[in-house]
C-alpha cells in the first residue's frame, strides 16, 4: 500500500497516529518543523521512538516553506495525507497571531496544494472543538453554524474548513476535517490544563482554575482519537448529491455537494472542571491548591460533542473512562519525568 502522509508527528496525536499504523504494517512518512513552542525535547523523545522502525520516514521541514512542501509531496507520492500540523493553543493566539497565520493559513494551503497535484484520494486534516465559538446549544453539532469564533486559532481552524471545501468543490479533493474535543493522555502537550495541572501538583504548586472551576470540557483519550481517524482513513467522502443551500431551516454545513465533510470526535461525556481535578488528584494520591480565577479571554464554558457522524460512518464512538485516562497519563508523567 502506498505510505499514509502524516504532518505534526513531533507532537501529541500525530506522534501516537504514526506509531499505530507503523504497528499495524502501514508505511508512514512523517513531518514536522519540531519548533519551540513547547519544549522540544519532549518532541524529539517522541521522534526517537519512532526512529529505524520498518517503514518509518520523516522530513523536518516548515509548513509553510512552499518549494520544500511542493517538493516532499512530489518524492512521497501519498494517496492519503493526515494532516496534525499546527500551531495549536488558544492562549497563545492572544500574544503570537502571526504564529498562526504561518502554519494554519500558509501551512495549509500547502498542503492542499499539494494533495491537489498529487491526486491524492483523501485529506484528513485537524479542525477543533474551538470553532463553535460561542454557540451555547449543547450538544455541538456539525449540523449548527460556526460563525462567531472567540480566538484567532479558532477563527484560523474555520479558515482551514472553508479553504479544504473550496479545494473539494474545485478540484474534486476528498476532505474531511476533525474537530478534536480536549484530546489527552500519554505524551501529551505540556501547555494543556492536565499537564500543567500534574506539574504543579507535584511540584506542591497551587493550580490555576479558571471562571472558578464553573466549567466542563469533553476530554477524549488520545487512543480513541487514533482509532477514529484510523477508521476514517478508508472512508473518503463523496458529494452529498441530496444536499442544498435551500435546504430548510438551513443547509447542513457539515457535508456538500462537494467531497467535503466535518466531524466531531469527542467523548459525548462533558466532565466538570472539578470533578476532572478530583480524578487527578486521585491518581496522584495528592490534593490540589486552587487559585480560583475568572475566565480568560478567548474561552468557552463548557464543550460537548455530538458524535452521530463519527457513529454512522465508523460504528465506533470514543468511549475511554476519564479515570482509567488520567491514571494512564499519571503513569507516563511520572515515568517519563522520574516523579
Amino acid at each position: 500500500m502506498p505510505p499514509v502522509f502524516v504532518t505534526g508527528t513531533a507532537g501529541f496525536i500525530g506522534y501516537h497516529l504514526a506509531d499505530r499504523l507503523l504497528r499495524e504494517g502501514r508505511e508512514v512518512v512523517g513531518l514536522d518543523v519540531v519548533n519551540d513552542y513547547y519544549d522540544p525535547a519532549l518532541k524529539r523523545a517522541r521522534l526517537a521512538r519512532l526512529a529505524g522502525r520498518p517503514g518509518w520516514r520523516f522530513y523536518e521541514v516548515d509548513l509553510a516553506d512552499q518549494v520544500s512542501m511542493t517538493r516532499v509531496f512530489a518524492e512521497v507520492q501519498p494517496r492519503e495525507v493526515v494532516h496534525l500540523a499546527a500551531q495549536a493553543g488558544v492562549r497563545y493566539s492572544l500574544v503570537h497571531p502571526h504564529a498562526y497565520t504561518h502554519s494554519n493559513i500558509t501551512g495549509f494551503l500547502n498542503i492542499l496544494e499539494g494533495c491537489r497535484h498529487q491526486g491524492v484520494g483523501h485529506l484528513i486534516y485537524a479542525s477543533s472543538s474551538s470553532v463553535y465559538g460561542s454557540n451555547r446549544l449543547m450538544p455541538f453539532s456539525e449540523r449548527q453554524a460556526v460563525d462567531h469564533p472567540l480566538s484567532l486559532y479558532a477563527a484560523t481552524k474555520k479558515a482551514n474548513e472553508g479553504m479544504a471545501h473550496a479545494y473539494s468543490h474545485l478540484f474534486g479533493l476528498p476532505t474531511t476535517g476533525l474537530r478534536f474535543f480536549t484530546v489527552y493522555g500519554p505524551w501529551g502537550r505540556p501547555d494543556m490544563a492536565l499537564f500543567l495541572f500534574t506539574k504543579a501538583i507535584l511540584e506542591g504548586r497551587p493550580i490555576d482554575v479558571f471562571n472558578h472551576g464553573e466549567m466542563a470540557r469533553d476530554f477524549t483519550y488520545v487512543d480513541d482519537i487514533v482509532d477514529s481517524i484510523v477508521r476514517l482513513l478508508p472512508h473518503a467522502p463523496t458529494p452529498d448529491t441530496s444536499w442544498s443551500v435551500a435546504e430548510e431551516p438551513y443547509p447542513d454545513p457539515g457535508v456538500s455537494h462537494a467531497p467535503f465533510r466535518v466531524c466531531n470526535i469527542g467523548n459525548h461525556d462533558p466532565v466538570p472542571l472539578l470533578d476532572m481535578i478530583a480524578c487527578l488528584e486521585s491518581a496522584l494520591g495528592r490534593s490540589a491548591q486552587k487559585n480560583l480565577l475568572p475566565m480568560q479571554a478567548g474561552d468557552v464554558p463548557a464543550t460537548f460533542a455530538d458524535t452521530d457522524r463519527l457513529a454512522a460512518i465508523t460504528g465506533h464512538r470514543p468511549h475511554t473512562d476519564l479515570q482509567v485516562g488520567i491514571s494512564k497519563f499519571v503513569a507516563w508523567y511520572r515515568a517519563y519525568y522520574g516523579v
